[in-house]
Formats: C-alpha cells, sequence, structure tokens
C-alpha cells in the first residue's frame, strides 16, 4: 500500500504540546469546556496539535519537493515551529497563526477532508477540526455529550455574526462569529437571575454580624452543614451525631478557622461555634472532625464507634438527617465565619419545603443505581434517586430557574421577531434559522446554566479549607459521598453562585461559530456509524472502566430531559441515558469483572473496525488512550486495561505505527510540566494493516524488536523523549513490528497476546538502557553499578574495589575523579549539592560521563536553564551525549526503584535538553563579546 507518511507518524515536538495541554487544565475563562461539564475532556492543545500533524505530510515522504535530508528538516523544523505556536492558549483565536495552520494542511491534503470523532463526548476534538478550517462531524451514544456537542459546533456556526435579539441591543454595526449570541445568552441570563430573585430570593436570608465585624447584615456565601445519625449509645436515646470528615473552615495559615462541637451530655444536644486560630492540636482535632476511618466515626457523646455498617442502616431506615453547623458570609476583607442562625434559617427551610409541595419533581425521580463509587460494596446512604442529592432549598431553586428557562423561551422569541429575525417556524432540531429555532438555541445555553448551578448547589458539594471556596458535585470524575457539606448561596457572587458560573459560561463563547453551517454531532452507536468517504479519524474513546459516563451524566439528564425534550425530542425522548450499550467495562452491569472486560473488548473492536473499514487509506488514524495511574504503578506499560484496548485496536485491522505521550493533567508547579509524572494519555497512531500481511513465530517477533527497535529508540533519545515517557513511545515502534503481521505465534502455535507482546518490548527497551552502559567511561559504569545496589547510601569498600578490578580501574580513581567519597573502609557516591560550584570541564583532567550528568542537573535545578546551557557548551557535544545517554540509564534505575524524587532530576534534565541545546547553539553563534554575557 503506497501512501504518503504523515508528520505524526515521524516526529512531533513533544514538550511543547505536553506543556500547552498542562497549562490549559489550569485555564477557566474563555475555555469552551466552560459551557458543560464533560468528564475526562482532552485539552485543545493537544487535540489541534494532533490533527495538525495527522494530515501535513512528513517532508521525507515529499522527495519531489524537498530531496535532500537537510531540505526536509528544515521544513520539518517549519512545521514544528507552526506547532508550537498553535498550541499556545493565547493564540486560540489568532488568525494569523491559524491561517499558516491551515495553509500548511491546503498544501497537503488540497481540498480539506472531514473530520471524524465516533466519541465525540466533550467536542475537543470536533471543535479543533473546525478551528484548523476542516468539516468537523462527531457522535456519541449519550444524550448529554450530543447536546454539548451540538451547543459548541453545531448551533454557533447558524447564527454566525448576528446581531443580538433582546432589546437594546445591536449597539454595534458588526459582531463577529458568536459575539451575538452571547450577548444574548448574557442578557436572558441575568432577566433568569432577577426573576428567579424576585420568586425566591427570600429563601436565602442574610447574616447578622456581631459587633466584632462592625455590625449590621451581610450576604451569605454558603452554609455548612453535617450528616447526622442517631447515637449508638442507648444511653443517648439516638441523640443525632455528626458525621463530619473535618471541622476546618480556613486552613490559611495564622488565619485558621473551624467549628468546635460544644457537648451537652445531660440534655443530649450539641451546639457548634466559631473558633478562630488554637493550638496545632486543637487545629489537627478539627481536621479530622469525627471521622476515624472510611465510612468510621466516633460518637461525640459517648465516644463510641459508629461503624460503617451502622451508618448504612441507619441511612437505608431513612434516620440519616443533616445539621447546620456554620455559616460562611462575605467580608470587607474576606470570609466572615460565623455560627448558625437558627431562626433565620428554620423559617427558610420550612417556606422552601411549602413551596416544594407544589412543584412537579418527577424527572428527579429516577433510580441512581451505579452512580457511587461505593456502590460494590452495596451502599446507598439514602441515595436511591436522584433528587435525594437535594435538600428542599436546592430543589426549589434549581425548580425555579427550570420552570424560568420555558418562560424566556417565549421572551426570546418575541424579541427576535421584533428584531427583524426570520419568521421561517422551523425548529432547530431541523435546521431552522428564524425566531423559533433563535429562541430554542438561547434557551439550551440557559439550561447547561441551570446543570451548572445543580452541579455547585447539591449536598455531595463541601467546603475548601485551602482555598475557602466551594467545591463542586464533580470535584472528581465520581459522585463521592461527602459528610460535611456546603450548601451554595447561588443569589451571592462568590464561587458557586448563578453569577460566578454564568459569567465564566458567557466567556466561553470567544471561540465559539468558527465552523460551518453544515458542522454535525449526532446521536449514534460508534460500531454502526456511517462514515463519508475520505475521512480522517481521530477520536478519544471510553477507558476500559475509568469512568462510568452515563451513571454520572443521569445527574444532568434529569434535569436537561423536561427542558430539551420539546426542542430535540428525539434526543431526549428516553427515560435516562443508555447504560448497557455504553462501551466500558462495568462490572455491575455485566454480572462481573470477566464479562464487563469480554463486553468490552467485543464492543470496542466492532466499533475500531468499524473505523478501520471505512477511514481513508491516505490518512492514519489517531486514538486517544488515557492511562489509569494506580493501574500502570501496579502493572507498567503492559497493564490489564491498556493491553484490552491494543487488542481491540489490533483485531479491528488497524496496525499502530506510533505512540505520542500527551500530558493532559497540570502538575502542582509549573517546574515540574513534563519532568517527573507519567503521562496521562497516549496517541496512537494507525494504518490500515495490508491485506498480505504474514504469520511469524516468537523468534522471528523478538529478532525484529532487536532489529528494529533500537535505532527507533535512538531517534526517540535525539527527540529528547522524556525517560518517564520512553516505555510508551517505545510502544509505537515495538506494537508496529507486532501488528504489521497477521499473528505471532508462541510454541505451541497459539497466537501471542498483545500484553505478551508488550511485556517483550519493555524487555527490549531494558537491554537497550543497560546497553548504552557499554559506551560509558569506566569511572561512570563503576557509578552506575554502585548506584544500582546501593542509591546515594554508604557501603562497603570491598564490595566497590570488586566492581573497579572487573573494570581495570581503583576506587581511589573514581575517588579523584571526583564521583565517591571512600573513608575508613566505606564508600559512598557523592550528592550534588557536594559537587564543587567552580567544576570547569575543560580544566578536568579525568572528565566522567557521570561529573558532566549531575554537574548539568544540579546547575539546572540551582540557577536554572541558561546557566545550564553554558555548562553544556563547555562539555562539548560528545562528554554532552554521554551525559543525556546516562540520564535515560539513571532514570530507568531510579523507576524500578521506585525512587521518585531522584528519578525526577534525570527526567527533568532531558526534558529541558531541546532548551539547552537551543541556548548553547546560541551561545554558540554569538559574536564573542557576547558569549560572556549569554553565560552569565
Amino acid at each position: 500500500m503506497t501512501y504518503r507518511k504523515k508528520l505524526i507518524e515521524v516526529a512531533l515536538p513533544l514538550k511543547a504540546i505536553n506543556a500547552a495541554a498542562a497549562r490549559e487544565k489550569s485555564i477557566r475563562h474563555g475555555h469552551p469546556s466552560t459551557l458543560h461539564l464533560w468528564w475526562a475532556r482532552r485539552p485543545l492543545a493537544a487535540a489541534r496539535a494532533v490533527l495538525f500533524a495527522q494530515l501535513v505530510d512528513d517532508p521525507a515522504s515529499r522527495p519531489d519537493k524537498f530531496p535532500a535530508p537537510q531540505e526536509q528538516e528544515a521544513e520539518r523544523k517549519r512545521l514544528f515551529d507552526i506547532i508550537e505556536e498553535l498550541v499556545k492558549w493565547e493564540n486560540s483565536a489568532n488568525e494569523e497563526v491559524l491561517e499558516r495552520a491551515r495553509a500548511a494542511i491546503r498544501e497537503s491534503c488540497g481540498e480539506p477532508p472531514p473530520v471524524y470523532d465516533p466519541f465525540s463526548g466533550g467536542c475537543s476534538i470536533p471543535l479543533e477540526a473546525q478551528r484548523l478550517g476542516l468539516p468537523a462531524y462527531g457522535s456519541d451514544l449519550n444524550p448529554v455529550a450530543v447536546m454539548i456537542g451540538k451547543a459548541m459546533i453545531e448551533i454557533p456556526p447558524r447564527f454566525k455574526g448576528c446581531a443580538p435579539a433582546h432589546p437594546g441591543g445591536r449597539e454595534r454595526t458588526h459582531y463577529r462569529n458568536a459575539e451575538g449570541l452571547a450577548e444574548d445568552v448574557k442578557h436572558y441570563g441575568q432577566w433568569m437571575r432577577e426573576r428567579a430573585f424576585e420568586r425566591i430570593g427570600h429563601l436565602y436570608p442574610q447574616a447578622d454580624l456581631p459587633a466584632e465585624h462592625g455590625g449590621g447584615k451581610a450576604t451569605v456565601i454558603a452554609w455548612i452543614w453535617a450528616r447526622t445519625v442517631p447515637s449508638p449509645d442507648p444511653a443517648f436515646a439516638g441523640a443525632p451525631v455528626p458525621l463530619a470528615a473535618g471541622f476546618l473552615l480556613s486552613a490559611k495559615s495564622g488565619r485558621e478557622a473551624w467549628i468546635e462541637p460544644l457537648v451537652d451530655k445531660q440534655a443530649k444536644t450539641i451546639r457548634y461555634r466559631i473558633r478562630k486560630g488554637g493550638t496545632r492540636a486543637e487545629i489537627a482535632k478539627a481536621k479530622k472532625g469525627t471521622k476515624a476511618g472510611r465510612a468510621v466515626f466516633r460518637c461525640l457523646f459517648s465516644d463510641a464507634v459508629i461503624s460503617g455498617d451502622y451508618v448504612d442502616q441507619e441511612a437505608a431506615k431513612g434516620n440519616m438527617s443533616a445539621v447546620s453547623m456554620a455559616i460562611v458570609a462575605e467580608g470587607k476583607h474576606g470570609r466572615i465565619y460565623l455560627s448558625e442562625d437558627s431562626s433565620a434559617q428554620t423559617a427558610s427551610l420550612k417556606t422552601a419545603s411549602a413551596l416544594l409541595e407544589d412543584m412537579d419533581m418527577s424527572h428527579l425521580e429516577v433510580p441512581c443505581r451505579g452512580t457511587f463509587a461505593s456502590n460494590a460494596q452495596g451502599r446507598r446512604y439514602g441515595f436511591r434517586i436522584f433528587k435525594d442529592y437535594f435538600t428542599d432549598r436546592q430543589l426549589v431553586v434549581l425548580k425555579t430557574f427550570s420552570d424560568l428557562v420555558s418562560e424566556v423561551r417565549i421572551e426570546i422569541e418575541r424579541d427576535a421577531r421584533a428584531a427583524g429575525f426570520s419568521d421561517d417556524p422551523t425548529p432547530l432540531c431541523e435546521g431552522g434559522m428564524g425566531v423559533t429555532a433563535y429562541a430554542e438555541a438561547v434557551s439550551l445555553y440557559l439550561v447547561f446554566i441551570t446543570n451548572q448551578v445543580a452541579n455547585h448547589c447539591s449536598t455531595i458539594c463541601g467546603w475548601n479549607s485551602t482555598n475557602q471556596s466551594m467545591r463542586s458535585t464533580f470535584a472528581r470524575q465520581a459522585i463521592q459521598m461527602t459528610w460535611d457539606f456546603a450548601e451554595v448561596n447561588v443569589f451571592s457572587k462568590s464561587s458557586g453562585s448563578f453569577h460566578s458560573l454564568f459569567m465564566r459560561m458567557i466567556e466561553g463563547f470567544e471561540s465559539l461559530a468558527i465552523g460551518r453551517y453544515d458542522d454535525q454531532i449526532v446521536q449514534a452507536d460508534a460500531r454502526s456509524l456511517r462514515y463519508s468517504k475520505e475521512n480522517v479519524i481521530s477520536t478519544d474513546p471510553p477507558y476500559y472502566d475509568n469512568i462510568v459516563y452515563a451513571d454520572l451524566s443521569d445527574f444532568f439528564f434529569c434535569w436537561m430531559k423536561p427542558l430539551i425534550r420539546p426542542v430535540y425530542p428525539d434526543l431526549f425522548g428516553v427515560l435516562a441515558t443508555p447504560k448497557t450499550e455504553e462501551l466500558i467495562a462495568s462490572p455491575y452491569r455485566h454480572g462481573g469483572k470477566e464479562a464487563a472486560e469480554d463486553f468490552f473488548l467485543k464492543g470496542m473492536s466492532q466499533a475500531v473496525a468499524n473505523m478501520a473499514r471505512q477511514s481513508s487509506s491516505a490518512y492514519p488514524t489517531t486514538i486517544y488512550y488515557a492511562f489509569k495511574q494506580s493501574e500502570v504503578e501496579r502493572e507498567g506499560v503492559s497493564s490489564t486495561g491498556w493491553a484490552t484496548f491494543l487488542q481491540a485496536v489490533l483485531d479491528a485491522g488497524y496496525a499502530v505505527v506510533g505512540t505520542w505521550p500527551i500530558r493532559t493533567e497540570r502538575p502542582g508547579r509549573m517546574i515540574s510540566v513534563g519532568t517527573n509524572a507519567l503521562a496521562n494519555s497516549v496517541v496512537l497512531v494507525c494504518r490500515k494493516r495490508e491485506t498480505g500481511a504474514e504469520t511469524i513465530d516468537r523468534s522471528e517477533f523478538v529478532h525484529a524488536l532487536k532489529r528494529e527497535l533500537p535505532p527507533a529508540l535512538a531517534e526517540l533519545q535525539k527527540a529528547s523523549i522524556a525517560p518517564a515517557d520512553m516505555p510508551q513511545s517505545a510502544i509505537g515502534p515495538g506494537i508496529a513490528v507486532f501488528s504489521r503481521c497477521k499473528a505471532v505465534l508462541g510454541g505451541d502455535d497459539s497466537r501471542m497476546s498483545v500484553k505478551t507482546a508488550l511485556q517483550l518490548i519493555n524487555r527490549e527497551l531494558d537491554e537497550y538502557l543497560g546497553g548504552l552502559q557499554g559506551e560509558f567511561d569506566d569511572e561512570t559504569r563503576l557509578a552506575v553499578a554502585w548506584f544500582a545496589q546501593n542509591a546515594m547510601e554508604t557501603g562497603d569498600y570491598g564490595d566497590a574495589n570488586s566492581i573497579a578490578t572487573a573494570r581495570g580501574i581503583t576506587v581511589e580513581s573514581v575517588q579523584q575523579a571526583g564521583i565517591l567519597d571512600a573513608t575508613a573502609g566505606r564508600v559512598r557516591i557523592l550528592r550534588r549539592d557536594e559537587l564543587p560550584k567552580n567544576w570547569d570541564p575543560a580544566a578536568d583532567r579525568s572528565l566522567t560521563a557521570w561529573e558532566c550528568c549531575q554537574h548539568l542537573i544540579r546547575v539546572l535545578e540551582d540557577d536554572g536553564e541558561r546557566a545550564a546551557a553554558a555548562l553544556l557548551k563547555r562539555m562539548g557535544g560528545e562528554h554532552g551525549e554521554a551525559a543525556k545517554d546516562l540520564a535515560y540509564c539513571l532514570y530507568d534505575v531510579c523507576d524500578k526503584r521506585r525512587d521518585a524524587g531522584e528519578a525526577a532530576a534525570y527526567n527533568g534534565l532531558i526534558a529541558a535538553w531541546p532548551e539547552l541545546t537551543r541556548l548553547a547553539d546560541e551561545a554558540s553563534a554569538a559574536p564573542a563579546e557576547q558569549q560572556t554575557a549569554l553565560e552569565l
């Protein structure tokens, strides 16, 4: 099969992509994801870079245009430069940068091909296809995901450039992209909030400030609650006791605030007061609350243990309740924590309960089976239907917003007609663009804000004492039990409020309406989806058993269904989101782990086979896979989930021609980006397997690995792939050997599994890294052997001498080289902080790779990249490359020993290597008088 290789099949500027993808996780304002929550979205930067590299030709595949290797390298660098600019968040809407990328795509493809994502989920890939000027299509089985996709790429282009409809709008003569649509969403959203406050604002009373805070009234931000069960001690006659995972309200040093429970054993009551400051022991006790273990607490009356079984039993009987412990209010200089004002609170809650009696909540009476991560243990905590997730007050406010969405739809249609929109009555679901469709479109985004409020307005929400703000229901990609919870005041302006969430959502419109009118997201099963010809497939499918999307999305579906069913009746005409067809390995759905894995493998094989049959042979297919960190730590890159997924891809008829590790989570510090954490995702680059593929045996496979893997690994090293990413990157060239064959047979003629192939690939990687040691000087080889055996600890001189003698050197010569300390019959490797700060490689008469590597790390960590680059320049190319090879070897040693701290140092050096070499080259090219300044 002849085809032109694409850039992604040869090389990627991984460091720039990973840095941008990790950084993007901290960006909320202006990000399209603020429209609606979806789980495990791929960063837009990564999706954009992958699509671009999937479409543009690698220069080596165009000898007609780039005949010489140096010309190919120059063109590859130009494409890298485009990607490095393209992935920056600041360039997301930069037309000059985007047009350079689009021009490169047109140059390779001619007419831009359509991009399909059959598992579109949060719609990152179709959105980025739009941004690159490509026809964008996506599908998902889940109606919530489909609705998110339609709101991001399908609906905005229909009203691209439209002026707003609301009275007082049209202040400008020109509206770009979705600006007019965003302005209307903002206007009618504010209208909703004002009407809601008029109707139910009294349910959120202000707090009375004590004299120490100046008296008067203050807006409440949140009420802090704890769930309760009756005391298990008969002496206290079932008095309610709090199940609080913590009493800490503010963890800020010097401004700690916490709740102190005051127990009256005679009256069998507990009051709660606010304490500030306190001893270290008091703060530590407040952090623990009444929790004594997982779902195990202690009774504040008797100090008796409240077991998990007891909690479960009381919750099942309906005896789990809640008590309000504190109020968080807005102060002039920060949060104010107050004791609960029971009279005002009681009155507002009674009013809410009375209002609720007249409200139809049937849409929330859907069983929430499978939503809790702890369901495998049978724990329900009283949550049987989705209505149980909310207090009465929360239900009233959310139902009020929902009702207002229906009312505002009528307002929008009337205003749009008055503003001159077409009277065309065709609905949105049929492609309408008149007043009816526009009113439906604007109201859909208002449904989204109602969902966002629900995410921050349930009894699963918590209070974050570190930054003193609300935690949402989906602070994690699951619904986990919250023992003490925070109830937000939706009419405040703090985190979790309508105002805060809404204003952030409006900014997400900035990058919408960039596509074409006929871009489309539909509901479909990936196993039977029909694709158009000459398409490009890039997709981010479900990951084995990581996230139970359908169960989680029911939380939103319940609120969406009555509001969106009139607009998209086919999409929301079902009771709940599809479960049994969802392609994840969920044991509770399929009667056990084995059956769930079998379902996933068969279903994913069918879906990927459907892709393989219909994908264009002109382009590779890209498939994202997310590693489950705990699974990889336990099983390595041959983990069950990964092997199962990869097996499905190969069974479908694809050959894997590359794997690229993509970092999708932001570490705590910028310095650690790309240095010490395993990549969260791997992008598989796939081509259709050739029809004449042969069957080989195990020995032929191993021989092919030994022949083909080392040069491929050398290329990865040359590209400065971080050591932490090397096992995942090595899968690409390794599994390419495996997957191009029809089958690999073992000694008993059985087919070799992917899991076994991955283990053999990993073994060859170990041998390759171990083989690098033979290229080092003798002193470095001794240091590596000693380090592998003793790390930085002291060992016996005799052992060191045996290693030295085998290499024809002495311990003393290694000591003189500045590597070891040998004193009184004991030997240890010098720590980096013990190395001389004024070390000069040019003056070192016994220069070793060990010294070069350790000094580079020391200078990089202490003085930064520019100083390390200056040192690298003074070492010279040969010694620098030896230091780089050694960092790979030492990372491998540390990784096997699970020494994460030391491993990070070597990983960090490789991650910084491209920048170090760039700066060193820059210094070499500078005039002599500038070089000293550059080195300084």
